[in-house]
This record gives structure tokens, C-alpha cells and sequence, in this order.
């Protein structure tokens, strides 16, 4: 790790499986209620299960009292605010753009630490023109981790968070595209409030780790376990063609191994929210917790 002084994150042992100090899973996902009663959303999240959830789309920096009453509701019926979503590309090659966005950004980190979000999470960006995640051969380069950083440290240097944290997610395409780069990248930013949002799903791009993805998060909770607050949860199916097509798909539908991503997660030891996210529908995300859900008592875990 790091030796740098900006970057501390309490370091604990690994344990195996079988050991005590499993920690429950906290589970979460989007809702489908219209709502703008806070109370109603928090007890929303318990009735279908859930101990964590996106924030609220209605929250706004500019309503004080509202955010007191959504974190007041959510912490009455223990559902963490787990984060506040800020997809915009920060490096956007049109400059009037790419500011906006990192203004954008800004802003809803800003939200994230006022709501008590765990963390407030985007990609790195692009240098696609087109689209604003796509794929571009500059996103591999020195110059695209140069800015990412200078992003990074911008944001929290602007908003200097004390209750959240700022995140960016691994991409098949661009930087951090695993935990090696991962790590690079926390050591560069070298800021306290800088964590790792993992998206294991992300990172698997090539046949080698989606053949031993069991093995790849184990690797990703290994490396960057002590800096993870916050995970996502989906599933990859590889679509046969005549080149690599993996697809998004309702977890239990694809292969990505539950029982290795719910067991590391346990041991963590600290509340580290797993989110289901990219569904179509109620009955998709139903059905994907369902399933985490049936790994998870199969491995004798409990859901917070």
C-alpha cells in the first residue's frame, strides 16, 4: 500500500470463511415507488429487503431540510444511503464540457457528503466524442491517468468531504481497468476521502477472467479491500459469436461466481453496501435479489 500520508484506510487480517466475524451483507437496489415522502421511501427499501439504497432522486443541496429529513428517515429504518450517482464524463474532449461536467461532479459529491451517502461514485470518463463511456485508444494512456487524478483531487479538494467518500469505478476500456491500476490510481489521487466503488462485472474484459472470475474477485478484494465502500451487483453472460460479446444480465442468469463476491464481502468487516443496478424492471431486480439472497443463506450468511 500506499505510504503516503493522505491515503488510510483501517487495515484488518483476512480470516477465512468459516471464521466469526462475517459481516452481514447489506444488500440494496433501486425502489419503484413515487414517492417524495422520505419515510415512505426508507420503508420501501425494508419492505422488499433491502439495508441499503441509491439516494433519493429529490434530494437537492439547495433544500437543507429535506436532506435532514431524508437521513433522519433512512437511518430510523437502518437503510444506508449507500451513494449518489454523478455519471458525467470528466473527460470530455469538447474543454466547455468537460468543465460543466466536472462541476457537475463536484456538486454531487457535495450532496453525497450532505445526504451522509456512503460515497459518490462515477467512471473516469472518456475521450470517446461520441459517447460519453465508450471506448477510445487515449483512454489507455498516461494522459488520460494524469487527468483522472488532477480530476480526482480537484473534486475533493473543492468539496473536502468529512462524511463521504468520492469514487470512480473500474471500466473495460479505460483506467483503473483492474485492481493493479486501481491501486496506481488511489496512490496518485493521495487523498483520504478517495475510495474504490467496485464493479467486478466491469472489470471482467477478457475470456481469461471470465473464465476464473471467482479467482479475479478474489484478486480485486485482496488488493483494494481496505479502500472498498461500496459494490455493485449484476451478472455476465457471454453472448457466443464470433468475437468476445459479454452482456449484462440479471444475476443469476449469467456466471459470475456469487459465492466468491458474497464471501469476500463478508469479511470485510464493515457496512459495505452490494447494489443491484442496470435492470429493466421490478421483476428483474426482484428476481436478482431473490437469487443473492439464496446464495447467500445457502453459505449460511445473513442479510442486514
Amino acid at each position: 500500500m500506499s505510504t503516503a500520508a493522505g491515503v488510510c484506510f483501517a487495515l484488518s487480517p483476512r480470516r477465512s470463511l468459516e471464521a466469526d466475524s462475517k459481516s452481514p451483507i447489506r444488500l440494496g437496489g433501486p425502489i419503484f415507488l413515487k414517492s417524495d415522502d422520505p419515510v415512505a421511501l426508507a420503508r420501501e427499501h425494508r419492505r422488499l429487503g433491502y439495508s441499503s439504497g441509491y439516494c433519493p432522486e429529490m434530494a437537492t443541496l439547495a433544500d437543507s431540510k429535506l436532506l435532514n429529513e431524508i437521513t433522519r428517515a433512512f437511518a430510523a429504518e437502518n437503510v444506508l444511503i449507500a451513494e449518489v450517482g454523478a455519471w458525467k464524463n470528466l473527460l470530455d474532449p469538447d474543454p466547455a464540457k468537460r468543465r460543466e461536467n466536472l462541476d457537475y461532479v463536484t456538486q454531487r459529491c457535495a450532496l453525497a457528503d450532505a445526504v451522509s451517502a456512503l460515497c459518490c461514485v462515477d467512471i473516469a470518463g472518456s475521450y470517446n466524442p461520441s459517447t460519453w463511456y465508450g471506448p477510445d485508444p487515449k483512454n489507455l494512456s498516461r494522459e488520460f491517468f494524469d487527468a483522472t487524478v488532477e480530476n480526482c483531487r480537484y473534486i475533493l479538494d473543492a468539496v473536502k468531504p468529512t462524511r463521504t467518500r468520492f469514487t470512480i469505478e473500474m471500466m473495460g476500456w479505460n483506467l483503473p481497468d483492474g485492481p493493479d491500476a486501481y491501486l496506481e490510481l488511489i496512490r496518485a489521487v493521495d487523498r483520504k476521502a478517495f475510495a474504490v466503488h467496485l464493479d467486478v462485472c466491469n472489470g471482467i474484459n477478457r475470456p481469461q477472467r471470465f473464465y476464473h472470475n471467482a479467482d479475479f474477485i478474489r484478486e480485486c478484494f485482496r488488493k483494494l479491500g481496505p479502500f472498498i465502500i461500496s459494490c455493485h451487483a449484476k451478472d455476465l453472460r457471454w453472448d457466443i459469436e464470433m468475437n468476445v460479446h459479454f452482456e449484462e444480465v440479471v444475476p443469476g442468469r449469467g456466471q459470475l461466481d456469487y459465492r466468491a463476491y458474497l464471501g469476500e464481502l463478508s469479511q470485510l468487516r464493515r457496512n459495505v453496501p452490494l447494489m443491484l443496478e442496470h435492470l429493466k424492471t421490478a421483476e428483474e431486480y426482484d428476481e436478482g435479489r431473490l437469487y443473492i439472497r439464496e446464495v447467500g443463506d445457502r453459505m449460511g450468511l445473513t442479510f442486514a
